[in-house]
C-alpha cells in the first residue's frame, strides 16, 4: 500500500468463517471491495433460492469456485449457459490452503428431470487430492463429462463443490468418459460422510437444457 492512500474503518458484520468486524478498506478500491462481497453473498443466496441447498447438500459453500470454459464461457451462480458452451473440460481455480490437498466434485441432480429426479445426482466428474487447486496434477476417479440433459426435460442445474481434504484418499476408482456406469444416483452427502469432508470450501453452478449438441454426448455414453 502507498502511503498517500487513505483508509477508512467500516463495522461490517458477517457469517463467514473468519470475516471481522472492523474491516479497513482502501477508499480508492472501496467500490471493488464492495462489490466482491456482494458477489460473494449472491453465490450463497442463489445456491438457496436454487434448491441446491439441501437438495444436494445442507451446508453452504464458503466461498465461489471459478469455473471457465474454453469455449469462454463462465459459470455464474445459476446463469444459463449451452451444452455446446460446456462440453469441454473447464479450467477451475479457487483460494487454496498450501500444502492442502483438495477434492473437485461436479453433479446434476435434476436426471431425468428436476420435477421427477430418480437418477439424483449424475456424476460429471470427480477429483481427489489435488495439490492446492492445480486440477491438472490431482487423481481423476470420474472423466469430465459435459451437460447432456434429455430433450425437453427443461433446465438442469450443473453443480460444483470443492472440499478441503483430512488426508491423502486412497483409491483405485476410475470412470471413463465413455460410460454411465458409476455415475447415477451419486450422492455428494456420501463423499461428505465417507471422507469426513467438512463446508464446502468454494462451489459454483450454472444451467443449462437441451440443445443440438447433445446427441453426441449421449452417444459418447452409450445412450
Amino acid at each position: 500500500m502507498h502511503e498517500n492512500e487513505k483508509l477508512i474503518t467500516a463495522n461490517h458484520t458477517s457469517t463467514w468463517p473468519g470475516s471481522i468486524n472492523s474491516a479497513r478498506i482502501v477508499i480508492g478500491r472501496q467500490s471493488h471491495c464492495v462489490n466482491a462481497r456482494q458477489s460473494i453473498t449472491s453465490s450463497k443466496s442463489n445456491m438457496d433460492t436454487s434448491g441446491i441447498i439441501p437438495d444436494i447438500i445442507d451446508d453452504k459453500p464458503k466461498a465461489r469456485v471459478t469455473v471457465t470454459y474454453p469455449s469462454g464461457a463462465q459459470v455464474d451462480v445459476g446463469k444459463e449457459l449451452t451444452p455446446t458452451q460446456v462440453k469441454d473440460q473447464p479450467t477451475v481455480s479457487w483460494d487454496a490452503e498450501a500444502g492442502a490437498l483438495y477434492t473437485l466434485l461436479m453433479v446434476d441432480p435434476d436426471a431425468p428431470s428436476r420435477s421427477d429426479p430418480t437418477m439424483r445426482e449424475v456424476l460429471h466428474w470427480a477429483v481427489i487430492n489435488i495439490p492446492g487447486n492445480n486440477v491438472a496434477n490431482g487423481q481423476v476417479l470420474a472423466e469430465y463429462v459435459g451437460a447432456g440433459p434429455a430433450q425437453g426435460s427443461g433446465l438442469h442445474r450443473y453443480v460444483f463443490f470443492v472440499f478441503k481434504q483430512n488426508d491423502k484418499i486412497t483409491s483405485d476408482k476410475f470412470i471413463s468418459k465413455t460410460t454411465l456406469e458409476g455415475r447415477l444416483n451419486v450422492k455428494i452427502r456420501d463423499y461428505v460422510a465417507k471422507y469426513n469432508f467438512g463446508i464446502p470450501v468454494a462451489g459454483n453452478f450454472f444451467q443449462a437444457q437441451y440443445d443440438d449438441s447433445v446427441p453426441a454426448i449421449r452417444a459418447q455414453l452409450g445412450k
